[in-house]
């Protein structure tokens, strides 16, 4: 067990004598009480937070929150419902193939965010890596498939980078970071 996941092991024994809402100990004070370094506390606190235990509010502190509630599932598959149900199952495959794109975005050639695409291979026939290189998207779609981007959605929430998401862009590990979701319509 690295020092990370220990110190994330122990702050969540602490968290069980607190109620939600309350404050958990300083960074400074955990880093004392567990003897190790005041990176590997924020890096477990930041996993901490972004698995959904703790709330950090600037200036403020870092409190505990509502547990999320665990229900045991049983999978069954959708042939076997059916069935059950004295139905015969059947399908029908409606799309098949879809193109992902993971793409370095640049500003002054310098790395500002790492972008996941996720589009109908049928939307972009012969879609290559090179198209994608130094071009806006949404200026590829209109140019060579005549779609045009008319309206869309987007949510916004706070996150901390993966150790892909650090290495590509350069930064250190559990850099805090937004992550945007964005669904376009034509």
């Amino acid at each position: 067990m690295t020092k990370q996941e220990e110190a994330r092991e122990r702050v969540l024994d602490l968290m069980e004598a607190l109620a939600v809402g309350q404050t958990i100990p300083s960074e400074r004070h955990l880093t004392q009480e567990l003897g190790v370094s005041r990176l590997t506390i924020r890096a477990a606190l930041d996993e901490l937070v972004r698995d959904g235990y703790l709330d950090r509010r600037h200036g403020s502190g870092t409190y505990v929150t509502e547990p999320k509630i665990a229900q045991p599932l049983t999978l069954t598959s959708f042939s076997d419902d059916m069935r059950r149900r004295g139905m015969v199952p059947g399908s029908r495959t409606l799309e098949l193939v879809v193109v992902r794109v993971k793409r370095l975005r640049l500003a002054d050639d310098q790395p500002m965010a790492m972008e996941v695409l996720h589009i109908p291979e049928a939307v972009v026939p012969g879609l290559t890596k090179s198209d994608l290189e130094g071009h806006s998207f949404y200026e590829l779609l209109e140019e060579r498939y005549g779609i045009v981007i008319v309206s869309g959605t987007q949510s916004i929430e706070p996150t901390v980078t993966s150790e892909e998401e650090s290495e590509v862009l350069g930064v250190p590990l559990h850099t805090p970071a937004f992550l945007f979701e964005r669904t376009t319509q034509s």
